[in-house]
């Protein structure tokens, strides 16, 4: 689902519990460019509704979310 040129950057938040996760996607968000797409790994069950829900509030899109052995995956495009 991520791009053909791939993620601008990457987050591995893998091991990290709430409000990690959401906290540090916030921050990197901010260092990929308007357009671009970060990547955002985790393993804490509460991520997706936060990621999710933080996008939605911020106006970022989120262009994929794969799930596949207890991590998941987001696709990020920033929009502002």
């Amino acid at each position: 689902m991520a791009e053909e040129k791939g993620p601008a950057r990457e987050l591995d938040c893998v091991g990290l519990f709430c409000p990690e996760p959401i906290a540090r996607t916030k921050e990197e968000i901010e260092k990929v460019a308007v357009g671009e797409v970060l990547k955002v790994e985790a393993d804490d069950p509460a991520a997706e509704e936060d990621i999710t829900r933080w996008a939605k509030r911020t106006g970022h899109e989120i262009i994929g979310l794969e799930k596949e052995e207890g991590i998941l995956t987001f696709y990020i495009r920033r929009t502002k």
